[in-house]
């Protein structure tokens, strides 16, 4: 009984972090900062092809449209729990708005969430750039 229960409390979390990556994409192409800031650890870092910074910088780009991330089309979700931390896979194509020119990239994109009082935030967002357009 105690497998099952543990079983059923695994697959409630997978569930819950796959859900909660899809509402970040949105909110990210909605530029919707207030949601963000909330997901996105206080010491959250954040890693694309320009550099690495933390949250208050990230909610900054995303509130005014330095990187305006359109549209993520998910190609694949891979996704581990281990305790208290969630590392999420996802191989997607993005459309982006990054100054003034759209660009279309191909990322392995790496989602690390961790579990504080109950509630699950975003600490490491890595874009790692793929050399094919899957």
């Amino acid at each position: 009984m105690s497998a099952q229960f543990s079983l059923a409390q695994d697959s409630k979390t997978v569930q819950e972090i796959k859900e909660l990556s899809k509402s970040k994409w949105q909110w990210m192409a909605d530029k919707n900062a207030d949601s963000l800031a909330v997901l996105f650890h206080d010491k959250a870092k954040f890693v694309h092809m320009g550099g690495t910074w933390g949250k208050d910088r990230e909610i900054d780009i995303i509130r005014n449209g330095f990187i305006h991330y359109k549209k993520a089309d998910i190609h694949e979700v891979m996704l581990e729990v281990i305790g208290n931390t969630a590392i999420l896979w996802n191989r997607i194509t993005l459309l982006a708005v990054v100054g003034s020119n759209e660009v279309t990239t191909p990322f392995m994109v790496t989602e690390v969430y961790v579990k504080e009082n109950e509630a699950w935030k975003l600490a490491d967002l890595t874009f790692s750039k793929l050399l094919s357009r899957d």
